[in-house]
């Protein structure tokens, strides 16, 4: 495995849209546990394709659970909604509030291809909804309120 550059605000691939995944084979397999490393070692908790220059439709997120590798998510329910202050490997140091749904249904391939269905709420709900916003070249800062540098604040 191997740690991979983040792209940072500013940078073009941010802002494009994603292409589906339309192989998923060993190579694919090293993207997302190189992507896995490189959340891990920057202390994140979701990395999506395109913040390491790949423009394609993936994400991997760990909340603490288990680790999730989804390949052509797609939410397909969302309920409630929820305001919580948020952050990104892309844009650090910059944290903002965002209203987001509070649960999501998200149907998505896993790293062998099957398909699979994920309901989630709170952070993992969120974690969902941030990085799949990537996918469609949007970054947290583009609908976040009362952004500030520094701390995450309580």
């Amino acid at each position: 495995m191997a740690l991979l550059e983040i792209k940072k605000a500013g940078d073009p691939v941010l802002k494009e849209v994603c292409a589906p995944v339309e192989k998923i084979d060993r190579r694919l397999r090293r993207l997302l546990d190189d992507m896995a490393e490189t959340m891990y070692a920057s202390e994140g908790v979701g990395i999506a394709a395109p913040q390491v220059g790949k423009l394609l439709r993936a994400v991997v997120i760990d909340v603490g659970e288990k680790r999730y590798d989804l390949i052509n998510p797609v939410i397909t329910e969302k309920e409630g909604t929820a305001v919580d202050t948020e952050g990104c490997l892309s844009v650090p140091e910059m944290y903002g509030e965002v209203e987001r749904a509070e649960t999501v249904k998200v149907e998505f391939l896993n790293r062998f291809g099957k398909k699979h269905v994920l309901e989630a709420d709170g952070l993992l709900a969120r974690c969902v909804q941030h990085e799949l916003d990537h996918l469609d070249g949007r970054l947290f800062i583009d609908i976040a309120k009362n952004l500030h540098k520094g701390e995450k604040k309580k």
